[in-house]
């Protein structure tokens, strides 16, 4: 078996100093820092460059691309969202931008962007769009915050200096589904702390970019007002199903009425344009035929948040009746058992999700989990060692290896993954762990 530590991925990205750094200069109010926003063309201040806004989206979108369970394995939905996003790229203030465009498998009703150009929407929220305006419009709104550096604006003005340092991040995709506690102690990491909330005025900004670039790239202005609607009605109707999304984008009547009126009259002429619904239902088609198992998940998740673990099981046992090999629902259930300390059966079914979906990395986490809880200590070296291969860079995962290893008696081997690791990380319960059991080793003479 290979022990060979992994690469923590440093190299041209935003390392632990630099990031302090930003955040140092941002508190100082420095003047140095001001840039043309391209957007208003007025000079702000902007301590982070577009290198760097394109370095911290590239370190950081795959851990939240993992923490929404992955990509969707269905390339053709893949194809078409990345499609219709690319398609109003050439409408924006920043063409230049290595903008992507991806669908996640989470299930909750969701949209996010990071601050090079990649943006997701989750199977949640296409499923509640009725045509492609609406999709445009969702996208466009996304496009807005990136193209206003809205990200940027807040590392800048040291809004964001406790959001990523060293390479962690607080975990995404958990908030409000009952087991952020069991992810943080999983070692799983996200990049919550990147898609912080707007401000209203960001919000009302991004919405107005949005109805200018879908308007622009020949839609019509109704496909704003209905996101609007949908998003209005979720929230009255299904208020845990769009927590997390009012949570980062944060809405109200105001924005509903400006986008209203907005449609009414400046982008009056343009009403007569299409939405193309009919071929965002057929894009849409293999996803619809999911969403009774969708429904069971958000519904599991709901549950699981009052840690009603029965009846969570219940709901996700149902979605995978109904989507037998659908690797969310499969992880979901994993996660259950583990909050439940079933350790065997959490394995298994993080097993049955790698089978389901070998390239996502999340599954090989929690098996990993579960064999060190089961003391299969070789077994979870073997399962760290493939999510670093679908996943690498993730610092806690030289902790667990370490675990493993001291779970092995092998000393030598534990304390060169625990010093490697505190190398990364200098907080927290793991890193007091390693540090505890360095100085006992050394002490012993076993190190």
């Amino acid at each position: 078996m290979d022990t060979k530590s992994p690469t923590i991925r440093t190299h041209n990205l935003v390392t632990r100093r630099q990031f302090l750094w930003l955040s140092s200069m941002a508190a100082a109010g420095l003047a140095a820092g001001c840039a043309t926003n391209p957007v208003t063309g007025k000079s702000q201040l902007m301590l982070v460059s577009e290198d760097q806004e394109i370095q911290i989206d590239q370190q950081y979108s795959p851990y939240q691309f993992s923490a929404d369970y992955g990509t969707t394995q269905d390339k053709a939905l893949g194809s078409y969202i990345d499609r219709t996003g690319k398609n109003l790229v050439n409408q924006t203030h920043r063409t230049q931008m290595p903008y992507n465009f991806h669908v996640v498998n989470a299930t909750y009703v969701n949209a996010y962007a990071f601050p090079g150009g990649t943006i997701a929407c989750t199977r949640g929220i296409l499923l509640s769009l009725e045509n492609e305006a609406e999709l445009a419009a969702l996208l466009g709104h996304e496009l807005g915050h990136v193209n206003a550096r809205h990200t940027a604006q807040q590392m800048s003005k040291g809004m964001l200096s406790q959001a990523v340092v060293g390479g962690l991040s607080a975990v995404a995709g958990a908030a409000g589904s009952g087991y952020g506690g069991l992810a943080s102690q999983l070692g799983q990491i996200g990049a919550g702390a990147l898609l912080a909330s707007y401000s209203r005025d960001n919000e009302r900004q991004a919405d107005a970019l949005g109805m200018e670039y879908i308007v622009k790239s020949g839609y019509s202005p109704n496909g704003m007002v209905g996101l609007m609607e949908m998003l209005n009605s979720l929230g009255t109707h299904k208020p845990g199903a769009i927590e997390l999304m009012f949570a980062t984008h944060p809405m109200s009547a105001e924005r509903y009425q400006t986008v209203v009126q907005s449609a009414a009259t400046q982008y009056k002429s343009a009403g007569g344009q299409p939405v193309h619904r009919e071929r965002y239902m057929d894009n849409t088609a293999r996803l619809r035929a999911q969403k009774s198992a969708i429904e069971e998940m958000q519904k599991g998740d709901e549950v699981l948040a009052q840690k009603k673990f029965g009846d969570a099981e219940e709901h996700y046992r149902r979605a995978l009746k109904a989507a037998p090999n659908d690797y969310t629902a499969l992880v979901l259930m994993s996660k259950t058992q583990l909050m439940q300390k079933n350790w065997a059966v959490g394995r298994q079914y993080a097993e049955m999700a790698q089978k389901a979906y070998p390239q996502e990395a999340q599954a090989y986490h929690l098996s990993g989990f579960a064999k060190i809880r089961l003391k299969d200590y070789e077994g979870a070296l073997s399962e760290f060692d493939s999510y670093d291969r679908v996943l690498a860079g993730n610092p806690n995962t030289l902790f667990f290896k370490g675990y493993a290893y001291e779970g092995m008696q092998k000393y030598p081997e534990a304390a060169g993954q625990y010093q490697r690791y505190l190398q990364v990380v200098q907080q927290g319960d793991y890193a007091r762990h390693a540090y505890q059991r360095l100085k006992e080793w050394q002490a012993k003479g076993l190190i």
